[in-house]
Parts: structure tokens; sequence; C-alpha cells
């Protein structure tokens, strides 16, 4: 499994603009082949940083899903929206407590 956190810092009047874009896409990327969880979350410091959490099945799930033209069409609609350049970070699990 993979871990893809993807931080987004927007225009504070592109706020509202990119949680409706979410919530018209979110199911769409839940339900893509190899995505087993979506979360949007935001940042308590600063209003206007957000950061999508997802788990992949793999690297090659997540590939396909960002090479898809839902992927391109979606990104397109969202990146005229940042305030500054997106950052993400793919991370694999080494350690948890679940087995507790």
């Amino acid at each position: 499994m993979i871990t893809r956190l993807v931080k987004m810092t927007f225009q504070v009047d592109q706020i509202n603009t990119f949680i409706q874009l979410f919530e018209q896409s979110k199911y769409k990327i839940r339900q893509f082949s190899g995505c087993l969880h979506l979360e949007l979350l935001r940042d308590s410091n600063k209003a206007t940083i957000f950061y999508t959490y997802s788990i992949w099945t793999d690297e090659d799930a997540l590939e396909q899903y960002r090479k898809s033209e839902f992927f391109r069409t979606t990104w397109a609609q969202t990146k005229v929206l940042f305030e500054s350049k997106p950052e993400a970070v793919s991370l694999y699990q080494v350690s948890n407590t679940d087995e507790l």
C-alpha cells in the first residue's frame, strides 16, 4: 500500500470553489480502481492550507489515476485556485499499532 499526501495552499477567495470541486469529485476519486481511502483535511493554523490524504493499493494504481482523463480535468480546475505550488509525497508504512 501507498499513502499519498498532497499539501495545497489556496487563494483566500478560492477556498469555497475548491471545496465544492472536491465535494463533486470525491466519490469518483474514491471509486477509482486501487483507491482504498480518501480524506480532505484542513490545517488548523492556516485556513488556506488543505491536504488530501489517500491510500492506494500500490504505485501503479496511483499512477493510473494520475494518468486518467478525470484527474487531468480535475487537476486543471484545481491548480488555477492555488496561492502557491502544491507539495506531494508518497509514503510507505513502516510500522503501526493496529495489531494491538
